[in-house]
């Protein structure tokens, strides 16, 4: 019994595999770089669009771009403003007793095992 034999279709089946997750990976990369620049693109095409109609200078191209540490300053401000809107809590734990009303259900009186025997 050799179990290091393989057959042809093992290796087509490896090699399509390998081959299928590559073409994936090579798509998302492209759709990766190329997403920015297509918002990029139209944030451009609406500014120019809204200048033209208000009859003001060309946006310099400097304007719309964001730098890494004005996103960390934004999404940190977002951050300190979410957590402040939960109530702080005391942390102190208090057991009040609870008078329970009267049930029947739970008195001893109606129990199953109950029986009544004639006299």
């Amino acid at each position: 019994m050799n179990l290091l034999i393989v057959d042809s279709m093992t290796w087509t089946i490896t090699v399509l595999g390998w081959f299928i997750v590559f073409v994936a990976l090579v798509f998302l990369i492209g759709v990766f770089l190329t997403v920015p620049k297509i918002l990029t693109w139209g944030t451009r095409r609406a500014l120019r669009k809204k200048n033209r109609m208000a009859k003001k200078e060309v946006v310099i191209d400097d304007e719309l771009v964001i730098t890494g540490e004005t996103n960390a300053a934004i999404a940190m401000a977002l951050h300190l403003y979410f957590n402040e809107q939960h109530d702080e809590e005391s942390n102190v734990i208090t057991i009040k007793e609870v008078k329970k009303r009267y049930s029947p259900w739970s008195s001893k009186v109606y129990s199953f095992n109950n029986v009544n025997f004639p006299r």
